[in-house]
């Protein structure tokens, strides 16, 4: 029966369900007696979600604490082998396959290397599913024990009933690319596990704003560096995030061409890929036959020498106008958004930040109106270049919550038939 606002009796359970689980997700353990104030719940509510809980057996205790005066209280905490979740991250240089307990402690990790840059599609489905069975028989966890899987991608990741997710990777090479129907058609995995497809950006930011440098704030950007360049917008109306593609707003007019085709985007200066670029055009030797994470290493180090050698005069002007075109392109973040944190993650970012984090910030402010500049705090990710696959993580973890932490129902058998209409056009006949 539903209530005046429209809710039924299970829609109540299963938000009940989800306050207490959240609760002890993020600040447990925690007392029956603890878990009513905190969720704003009556303790006979509590009693009966926790009973429910610890029955699914989502909730475990985790010792006792001593009461004023009565009985010691038991301590509740979410079990951490009641679930698990595989994160994904499609990077431009190599797959990387993780897989989660629900606490999200890793237990077992894979990575494909990738040769090109413009690489084939059914090569990364191929990735893909290899690299989820492969974690799955290392940490010997049966498939059906998954909550989902969640895939961080570049590009622009537009959903649809008929065709699920669809990546549009215009400076990889996907056009409209159908990946949920490709997975789906190759899958090895039982119909209740969900394909949880979103831009990586989004999945960095989700990491971040969850368990990262993000916590706590209303408003947020969090930008990922990698080959090219991407950001996650925080906000109170989008509490979720937004990708936002800041890697190909317009920094010089007529500029540097850009991997997506235009001329002069942030992405064509910043980005690790273009970076290297511009060290080789104006003499830089970077090691030949390294992956792209090699030789931005040696670029660093050639023009901030460990020791008391001479800095490499071509790498350093050429980092040294990076760092102000990182900054120009943080201000117009600052002048449109006013965000109270941005927070720099991907593994060239965490690279490039170490060293010249402080010149980013000066010009930054430089550049932005001074009322929001004062007002934001510029500061490296705290979980480190895996950070996209634990926000890919997320996103099959977020739905279970959303849930009640109740699984979902298995999906119709086979794909979608406008999914068929898709991987038949992707067939070569």
């Amino acid at each position: 029966m539903a209530g005046r606002n429209g809710r039924t009796v299970r829609d109540l359970r299963r938000a009940n369900r989800t306050a207490v689980l959240q609760r002890l997700y993020f600040d447990g353990p925690l007392s029956r007696f603890e878990l009513g104030p905190a969720t704003g719940l009556s303790s006979g509510s509590v009693s009966n979600v926790v009973a429910d809980l610890v029955a699914d057996g989502l909730l475990e205790e985790a010792g006792s604490v001593d009461s004023d005066g009565g009985r010691p209280r038991t301590l509740l905490r979410v079990a951490p082998g009641s679930g698990h979740m595989i994160g994904v991250d499609v990077g431009e240089t190599r797959v990387r396959v993780e897989l989660f307990d629900l606490t999200l402690t890793e237990l077992a990790r894979a990575e494909r290397p990738l040769t090109q840059q413009r690489y084939d599609v059914e090569v990364i489905v191929g990735h893909i599913r290899d690299g989820v069975a492969e974690v799955l028989a290392d940490a010997d966890i049966a498939p059906e024990q998954l909550l989902g899987v969640g895939i961080g991608v570049p590009g622009i990741v537009e959903r649809t009933p008929e065709r699920g997710a669809v990546v549009h990777g215009q400076t990889i090479g996907w056009d409209a690319v159908p990946l949920e129907a490709l997975l789906r058609s190759t899958s090895r995995l039982p119909d209740t596990v969900r394909y949880f497809i979103d831009n990586g950006a989004k999945t960095l930011g989700q990491a971040e704003m969850w368990f990262g440098g993000g916590r706590g704030a209303h408003n947020a950007v969090v930008v990922l560096f990698g080959s090219g360049v991407g950001a996650c917008l925080v906000t109170p109306e989008v509490e979720n995030g937004r990708a936002v593609e800041w890697g190909h707003l317009t920094v010089r007019v007529r500029g540097r061409r850009c991997r997506c085709g235009a001329l002069g985007c942030l992405e064509a200066y910043a980005g690790a890929e273009s970076l290297l670029d511009r060290w080789r055009e104006e003499g830089g030797r970077p090691p030949e036959g390294t992956d792209e994470e090699t030789a931005l290493t040696a670029m660093l180090a050639a023009a901030y020498p460990a020791d008391d050698s001479a800095a490499d005069p071509v790498a350093l002007a050429v980092l040294e106008e990076t760092a102000e075109y990182l900054g120009a392109g943080l201000s117009d973040l600052i002048n449109l958004f006013q965000p109270e944190r941005i927070l720099i993650g991907g593994w060239a970012g965490l690279q490039l930040g170490t060293r010249f984090l402080p010149a980013v910030r000066r010009h930054a402010a430089s550049y932005a109106l001074r009322h929001p500049a004062e007002k934001v705090t510029i500061d490296l990710g705290r979980l480190g270049p895996d950070a996209v696959t634990v926000g890919a993580a997320i996103l099959p973890l977020a739905d279970f919550f959303a849930r009640g932490g109740r699984r979902p129902e298995p999906a119709p058998e086979g794909p979608h038939p406008a999914w068929r209409t898709a991987l038949e056009e992707r067939t070569p006949h």
